[in-house]
């Protein structure tokens, strides 16, 4: 409980489900979007991920609300709120 607190006072708890998220990116994704994914990172409550496939990006994009349902249902609560791929 102690941590807990701490970890709320300081604003950490975010900053670790969010960590947590990206590390599940391959968990989530699948190997292979896993291995074009060169960069990911979470500000603002927008995801940013770059992609070094072009093809690849443009399914993801077709699919972005249903990665940030998967991303979000993953974390338990509205973590994400976009999808930014670059």
């Amino acid at each position: 409980d102690v941590m807990q607190e701490f970890l709320r006072e300081n604003k950490l708890d975010v900053k670790l489900r969010e960590r947590g998220l990206i590390d599940s990116w391959e968990e989530l994704m699948g190997k292979t979007i896993y291995r074009a994914t060169k960069q990911i990172y979470i500000k603002d409550g927008k995801l940013f991920v770059v992609i070094s496939s072009s093809v690849i990006r443009n399914e993801l994009y077709m699919l972005k609300q249903e990665i940030v349902r998967k991303l979000n249902e993953k974390a338990g609560e509205d973590l994400i709120t976009e999808l930014i791929l670059r």
